[in-house]
């Protein structure tokens, strides 16, 4: 199985809250991706690609598996920082 998501990486939760709830409401994730992440990723849009097993840390895949293909709706704490996290694909 491998799957595919975007992701917003930032230090700070309460930052991290605040652009989750912006994307709830139906902002553009890829341009806030592009805004506010610290992540090489957002020159994508913040994807990441398609990963399969142990590639990525326990706590960001353990909620992409879980999650269907939408945005993850809660802030995911890692060693990097927090994550908004978006999954658009399974296979």
């Amino acid at each position: 199985m491998e799957w595919r998501a975007s992701h917003i990486l930032v230090k700070d939760r309460g930052r991290a809250e605040e652009i989750l709830k912006r994307l709830k409401k139906g902002a553009n994730f890829s341009l806030l991706a592009r805004e506010f992440s610290t992540c090489p990723s957002k020159s994508k849009g913040g994807d990441l690609g398609w990963f399969g097993p142990g590639k990525m840390v326990k706590e960001f895949e353990q909620a992409v598996i879980k999650s269907p293909n939408r945005l993850i709706p809660r802030v995911i704490r890692t060693q990097f920082g927090y994550h908004i996290i978006k999954k658009t694909g399974q296979r």
